[in-house]
């Protein structure tokens, strides 16, 4: 039992997951193989296009977080340094994207800020993603109670966020609490509430629901072009569905990155609406690869940026 808790609950579901998958494409072989080759490199280019799409909305939406905040970022530093926590995606709850406030740190911005601009990321995400989810929510399987969960925990934050004066004497009161452990630990999340709630003016938040809804709405769609060309026949917003409810359901596993919830609901999903399983699992594999996988390997090339301009900068500061 010990041993089970060094090596971490996610990791065993993770190599399970793994295993799963790896059993299944041994099964398949031959009915994956006929399932991938339906899909033109056309069809693959314009997916990784619309990915990519999600990708730079999501960074003008942080941008305007941080401009919020008080921090302007020059663009091409701070998206390299945004799409650079892309490789620390695959991370429970994607909290390795925070390695971004390592990096920003340099430029002057805290650590404080950059959580709070994290913090509001996922909650826009989560709004975009249900909203999108609930396109098809009477035809999907299972999405009610998801959707639903979802939508209360979105309520009990956002009534919790108007509470400015409540935050704000809560707050001082733990400042003022000195020698008080617990006043001690609640300080840093008020003051971290506090800063989201700023990135969740009405403008603001309007705003950056538009991109977010339309950043996954772009991912949705590259979803229903590999199904389509797959010979997988559901309608545009049914597909859109599927993706998101994957995703949420992923989100929910609190497993790495989604890795496993995410790709069996889509599963689940799919032959619940008529797909064969290997068709399912090919459609699945190719659009994980197409928008998780994609965003970690740009998040590595653009990790590797950031470290060649630190080692360029050390060099030159050395001379």
């Amino acid at each position: 039992m010990h041993a089970l808790k060094r090596i971490g609950w996610w990791r065993i579901a993770l190599a399970l997951v793994i295993a799963y998958f790896a059993y299944n494409i041994w099964a398949y072989w031959p009915e994956l193989l006929d399932a991938l080759s339906h899909v033109s490199v056309t069809i693959l280019l314009v997916a990784a296009l619309l990915s990519l799409v999600n990708y730079v909305l999501r960074f003008v939406r942080w941008q305007l977080y941080l401009a919020k905040l008080g921090h302007r970022v020059p663009v091409g530093p701070s998206a390299i340094i945004y799409f650079a926590g892309f490789a620390f995606t695959a991370t429970p709850g994607k909290v390795g994207e925070l390695m971004r406030g390592a990096l920003l740190r340099d430029r002057g911005v805290p650590m404080m800020a950059t959580g709070a601009a994290f913090v509001s990321e996922r909650l826009s995400d989560l709004i975009a993603v249900v909203a999108l989810a609930m396109l098809g929510l009477l035809t999907l399987p299972f999405g009610v109670p998801l959707v639903a969960a979802a939508l209360a925990a979105l309520i009990i934050f956002a009534a919790l966020m108007t509470q400015e004066r409540f935050l704000v004497a809560m707050r001082d009161r733990a400042a003022a609490a000195e020698g008080s452990k617990v006043a001690a630990l609640a300080l840093k999340p008020l003051q971290l509430l506090l800063q989201v709630r700023a990135c969740h003016a009405p403008r603001l938040f309007l705003i950056a629901t538009v991109l977010s809804i339309v950043a996954w709405l772009a991912e949705g769609y590259a979803f229903h072009l590999v199904l389509d060309a797959m010979g997988i026949l559901v309608a545009t917003s049914t597909a859109i569905s599927i993706y998101n409810l994957s995703l949420l359901v992923g989100a929910l596993s609190f497993l790495p990155g989604g890795v496993g919830g995410a790709e069996a609901a889509m599963i689940l999903l799919l032959v619940s609406f008529g797909a064969t399983r290997p068709y399912a699992i090919a459609a699945t594999m190719i659009i994980r690869v197409l928008t998780l996988w994609f965003a970690i390997a740009l998040g590595g090339l653009a990790l590797l940026l950031v470290e060649n301009r630190e080692a360029s900068a050390g060099r030159a500061t050395d001379a």
